[in-house]
């Protein structure tokens, strides 16, 4: 790609003509590479159905079909929609150009606007050198959605759902700020994620523009990613089945949460034998090298425990509003308003 110029305005005495950044500034970390993820995990087929579709279709010519640019995958906080894209990109054989929410916010009116046009056009220009690429943005709604009242809608709110409006009308005419030459580039799919898209501005989730994909793993779901989790701890599938169905309200990575905390016990073991004052030593920097321990026994007993030990602390939190109570007085953790949880009292 050419080499382009950005503009932005600043203080006193600076204008939009004055060049601050160049183009190439954003592109050293925007695509991803996903060769090193090993094989075995699990990819849902209705999710990755979904993905092969939508790149597909964008990458074709359907005679007077108006094909959604942007796909929102949405749906519960912790239940791998990050993940099972990145699956899927590696399925599909794309590395995608990926932005993350916290890149649709600055200091700078305007710039989240222009780095998206960037991405896009980088994106654009991978498949004008003959490869499948895709734009990735993770948790849109976290940097363009309004999240109720106490949240301040900023310009830059305003302009990056605007610009992802704009893309989604014209994908093969998307200009960098300051050019204005007419000039037809490659459609690129998008795909995002996100936990509730009714934060964003309802014109750019309209059918036309975006396909909503609510992302809400089934049972075999679940249990096929905790296969995965599980894979080198010789857990078989009756046990991840008694798990799964044990804990069936949580999240897919309250499985993951649950396999570390397994470890914990090794990890005590290891500072309580080195001393607490030597562990900084050992840990950074050592010439020892990597601390390495014997794989812990995840038997379906153990991982029971550690669950229901994760769980009693989720309801603490829900169980406790400490910043509604705080000012009223002391309010203490588990059913009985101990100070010690319930799991340290029996």
């Amino acid at each position: 790609m050419p080499h382009q110029c950005l503009a932005q305005s600043g203080g006193a005495g600076m204008g939009t003509h004055q060049v601050t950044m160049s183009s190439t500034d954003y592109m050293s970390q925007a695509q991803r590479n996903f060769d090193n993820i090993a094989d075995g995990f699990y990819i849902s087929p209705a999710f990755l159905d979904k993905m092969t579709i939508h790149v597909a279709k964008n990458f074709m010519d359907l005679p007077k079909i108006k094909v959604p640019l942007i796909l929102g995958i949405w749906g519960g906080k912790g239940q791998g929609k990050t993940f099972q894209c990145t699956l899927a990109y590696k399925k599909l054989g794309i590395a995608p150009i990926v932005m993350s929410a916290g890149e649709l916010e600055s200091g700078n009116a305007g710039e989240p606007a222009k780095l998206i046009r960037q991405r896009y056009r980088e994106a654009s220009d991978v498949i004008k050198k003959g490869k499948m690429c895709s734009l990735f943005i993770n948790d849109l709604d976290a940097g363009a959605g309004r999240m109720g009242s106490a949240t301040q809608y900023t310009v830059n709110n305003q302009m990056v759902n605007a610009t992802l409006m704009n893309i989604a009308d014209n994908p093969t005419n998307v200009q960098l700020p300051g050019v204005y030459k007419q000039e037809t580039i490659p459609r690129v799919p998008v795909i995002c994620t996100g936990n509730d898209f009714s934060t964003l501005y309802a014109p750019l989730i309209r059918d036309g523009r975006m396909e909503k994909y609510y992302w809400n793993p089934t049972r075999e779901d679940r249990i096929g990613v905790c296969m995965g989790i599980f894979a080198e701890d010789n857990v078989n599938r009756g046990e991840v089945e008694n798990l799964v169905d044990t804990f069936p309200g949580q999240s897919i990575d309250f499985f993951g949460a649950l396999r570390a905390r397994v470890y914990d016990d090794k990890v005590r073991d290891f500072v309580k034998n080195l001393g607490v004052e030597n562990m900084g030593k050992r840990l950074i920097n050592s010439r020892e090298g990597k601390v390495e321990f014997t794989k812990p026994t995840m038997s379906l007993d153990v991982l029971m425990r550690y669950g229901r030990a994760l769980t009693a602390e989720q309801e603490n939190v829900k169980r406790v509003q400490l910043a509604d109570e705080y000012m009223a007085g002391a309010s203490l953790a588990g059913e009985t308003g101990s100070s010690l949880p319930e799991m340290y009292t029996n």
